[in-house]
């Protein structure tokens, strides 16, 4: 299983653990299983028609899926995803 690194903003979600392993052969799957097991995060990180949030990033292994295959991005076992959420302020 891969690792997720869950943002602060989204550990709620997660009982508080701020990494997790979740199975997924591609980025979509991996999304699909973290909110099955952590019920409530997903629409948190996709919108309504099931993509990325336009404020969300997600990387596979320090790449951003924007520049690799998106969702479709393969994940391996030993890889690690990162969930990282746009930040603003003023």
């Amino acid at each position: 299983m891969a690792t997720v690194r869950i943002p602060t903003p989204l550990r709620k979600y997660t009982e508080g653990k701020e990494e997790v392993a979740i199975a997924g052969a591609n980025v979509r799957e991996l999304l699909d299983n973290l909110d099955a097991a952590h019920s409530g995060i997903g629409e948190r990180i996709r919108d309504d028609k099931g993509e990325v949030r336009r404020f969300v990033n997600i990387f596979v292994a320090d790449e951003d899926i924007r520049f690799l295959q998106g969702l479709d991005t393969a994940v391996k076992d030993s890889d690690e995803i990162s969930i990282i959420p746009a930040i603003a302020g003023g």
